[in-house]
């Protein structure tokens, strides 16, 4: 294949555009800051939707859909929620066109102004709770647990495909509960479950922890995230799950009856994980010959190339390769057998390596008359010839080798590139080197912003476990009962 991927050590940025670009997943639209999301690309989301959404239907959750457009009035409610994304928004304010009077193309019509001017969704909690006033009455209504699959916009001035772009796909919760510690217990399940999927799915170490109030999401009490560490050094928010409390309850005024007969506001949590999830998966775990896909994510798992150099040939090697097709997919697995002829087995060898296609086999005559097959694994691009003989429970064992070799290896990384900073000059000096700095703070935001201003370090997460271990802020030296997680992040 032709395509070049230009190294990570050169150009980590370009790196990692070439190989969404290269490997299918994604491009730029016509459309500025917005993605094509190609077929192959496509094809791992919806493994990341199915997998996430049967872990939402086993605790409870049930899907819905509410509508993109958002009243402006809606967002004015709840004053910390408009104050974060008031620059963000896209804005609808006419709902026609019509033509130039110069006859040089379209213009807005200018009489057909809305009344009220619409807001393209960036998120929704106040279009859920408005709706959310009419649904809930009594505590026989609760918990109220729903989720959406849908697409926000938000119009980022510097994008990059699947980590930032103004418009991008996403899972979000919206749940209502009878008391403040159901909705703790609901914030703390969630982010738990996004920990699960990035560990058990996408092979990709993270960190747990809730984010400082600076970094919290806009009209949240309480922010938990999971954080994890790329192969430049940088940190990349996962996940996020938020308790909001009882402010859009009282922005919305949705109250309920309890048993006593008493009314009271609900508590409130929101939570969501996009397609930046995918841009995680390509930096966590690719090389400079392409993408790496853990096993259980791979649209296929396994690709199956012939060799051979007569049709007669191919049609003897295809009843093998059928019988060994059937029996991986009776073991659940996914298989690609590749029998086009328009392009040579080294070809396809070098586009499924730069796919990241976990296991490729091929099988030529030789193979045929040996029993034999040839097995190479994308992870380490190791290749054997094996017995074809059981050839299913070998396939299905090296997957899960692959799988938890990968995520070994990320776990490696973050720990190679995990530091303790006691000082602000070792700080800086860490922070400057890239990865995960673990140090005191006084708790401030003060001293939060000067530090992010200074080095472009923000606190990532301040850890469940990090309490009681006193020490003395890097900064302004003043009392600290814990250390926090620092890195310069996506």
């Amino acid at each position: 294949m032709s395509k070049k991927i230009t190294s990570r050590a050169e150009d980590y940025s370009l790196w990692y555009n070439d190989i969404i670009q290269h490997a299918d997943l994604a491009e730029n639209s016509g459309v500025r800051g917005c993605m094509v999301i190609k077929p192959y690309g496509y094809a791992i989301w919806e493994k990341m939707q199915a997998e996430l959404d049967k872990k939402f239907k086993a605790t409870g959750h049930v899907n819905a859909y509410f509508p993109l457009f958002i009243p402006k009035s809606y967002f004015s409610k709840e004053a910390s929620h408009v104050d974060g994304f008031a620059k963000e928004c896209a804005v609808v304010t006419h709902y026609r066109l019509k033509n130039s009077e110069e006859g040089d193309g379209i213009v807005v019509d200018e009489d057909a102004k809305l009344e009220e001017e619409l807001i393209v969704r960036p998120t929704s909690e106040t279009i859920i709770w408005d709706t959310y006033r009419k649904w809930i009455q009594s505590y026989r209504d609760l918990p109220l647990l729903i989720n959406q699959w849908a697409n926000v916009v938000r119009w980022e001035m510097r994008t990059r495909l699947f980590l930032r772009t103004a418009e991008f796909l996403w899972q979000e919760g919206h749940t209502a509960h009878a008391t403040k510690k159901e909705a703790l217990e609901e914030t703390d399940k969630i982010i738990n479950i996004y920990s699960d999927f990035a560990q058990d799915f996408m092979a990709m170490p993270v960190i747990i922890g809730s984010k400082s109030e600076n970094e919290r999401f806009a009209g949240a009490l309480e922010t938990y995230t999971i954080e994890a560490l790329m192969q430049d050094g940088k940190a990349l928010q996962a996940g996020t799950s938020h308790f909001l409390g009882q402010n859009f309850a009282k922005a919305f005024d949705v109250k309920f009856a309890t048993k006593e007969g008493t009314k009271e506001y609900v508590w409130a949590t929101s939570w969501g994980v996009s397609t930046r999830l995918m841009g995680a998966l390509v930096m966590t775990h690719s090389d400079d010959k392409g993408l790496v896909l853990p096993p259980k994510l791979a649209p296929y798992q396994v690709v199956i190339v012939p060799i051979y150099k007569s049709e007669e040939q191919l049609k003897e090697i295809t009843q093998s390769v059928v019988k060994i097709k059937e029996s991986l997919e009776a073991k659940g697995i996914s298989v690609k057998f590749d029998d086009r002829d328009t392009h040579k087995p080294g070809w396809k060898f070098a586009e499924y390596e730069l796919k990241g296609v976990p296991v490729r086999l091929a099988i030529g005559m030789r193979d045929l008359e040996n029993g034999t097959i040839e097995v190479a694994r994308r992870d380490t691009l190791e290749k054997e010839t094996l017995q074809m003989e059981d050839i299913d429970i070998k396939v299905e064992n090296l997957l899960e080798k692959i799988q938890n070799n990968l995520f070994n290896k990320a776990i490696d990384f973050r720990n190679e590139n995990t530091y303790m900073a006691n000082s602000y000059d070792e700080f800086k000096e860490l922070i400057e080197k890239g990865g995960f700095v673990y140090a005191h703070w006084d708790g401030t935001s003060k001293t939060e912003d000067f530090i992010k201003n200074d080095t472009k370090a923000t606190i990532r997460c301040i850890t469940f476990d990090s309490e009681g271990k006193d020490g003395k802020c890097i900064h302004s030296g003043k009392k600290s009962n814990q250390r926090v997680l620092f890195a310069k992040a996506y």
